[in-house]
């Protein structure tokens, strides 16, 4: 039987256009890559070879693509060998780049609420969700990130309302902001205007601010590290609210043929382990925790 992941994962030569560093060790990088770019979708990744000496690819998310001038822009936080390595390629350099990869967020146009809800370098997925949505949906949704590092862009103040917000709670993405898309965010590193707690935290402020008939509306979309996707698992039980969550895992192959990012995933007929590459990286939050 034909896998869906064939016929659809590119290899290019991708071009670094530009790579910008940030506090906390973070780099944007943007790389010309056409067909990686027609083809990604929100919660998709690329496996990247770093640096010439450094075979062993590294899976990073995809933040943002241009379809008609074929670029992708990359997030990651340098924390390991290869991806310290990453931080040292300059524009001009080329990557040899795999992907688009993994099924992406499934989309549901019948909960036009969606919130989004990102940690650290969970939150390039959903900024790619925020834009498509953008495009898909009347209403906007509301995005809520998280990071216990400087954020890698400079916050401002939002000009976008938001029920439930506690009075001081103004900082925002610029790049949402821009998009007419309201985000909020949070911090315990008391960072000006951001939440002193956790995304779970300001996510229950925005629930409860709602009525029984908006929750209805609602749907969690979100990726970040294990602890906050389990908080963020529980908050969609409470409220009984779909979630799905796009699971960070140390990848080999990225293709699944070595099966080393396999978790365990609840069925009607019991527990499977699903390789989190390729049958994920996104998946039912209540499945998987």
């Amino acid at each position: 039987m034909k896998k869906p992941h064939r016929d659809t994962i590119f290899v290019e030569q991708a071009e670094i256009i530009e790579h910008i560093a940030y506090a906390g060790e973070q780099y944007v990088m943007r790389v010309k890559a056409p067909q990686i770019a027609s083809h990604a979708k929100p919660g998709s990744f690329a496996h990247i070879t770093c640096h010439p000496m450094q075979p062993m690819r590294r899976p990073i998310s995809i933040m943002r693509v241009d379809r008609d001038h074929g670029w992708v822009d990359f997030l990651y936080k340098a924390i390991g060998h290869g991806t310290k390595l990453l931080a040292t390629r300059e524009a001009g350099e080329q990557l040899s780049i795999m992907g688009p990869i993994g099924n992406p967020f499934k989309i549901d146009l019948s909960r036009p609420r969606a919130l989004l809800i990102g940690g650290g370098v969970g939150m390039p997925p959903m900024v790619f969700l925020a834009e498509t949505l953008k495009s898909l949906l009347g209403s906007k949704p509301f995005a809520i990130l998280g990071s216990e590092v400087p954020f890698p862009f400079t916050s401002r103040p939002s000009t976008i309302m938001v029920p439930g917000m506690p009075a001081g709670v103004i900082a925002a993405m610029p790049l949402l902001e821009d998009w007419a898309i309201p985000s909020r965010l949070t911090s315990l590193q008391g960072y000006a205007g951001c939440h002193e707690g956790y995304v779970t935290d300001l996510a229950r402020h925005y629930l409860e601010a709602l009525s029984e008939e908006q929750r209805k509306e609602v749907i969690i979309y979100s990726c970040g590290p294990h602890p906050m996707l389990a908080a963020v698992a529980k908050l969609a039980r409470d409220y009984d609210l779909p979630c799905q969550v796009s699971l960070e895992e140390f990848m080999a192959c990225a293709v699944g043929g070595c099966a080393g990012c396999v978790v365990e995933v609840k069925t009607d007929n019991g527990p499977v382990m699903k390789r989190v590459c390729v049958d994920g990286p996104v998946f039912n939050a209540q499945q998987v925790f």
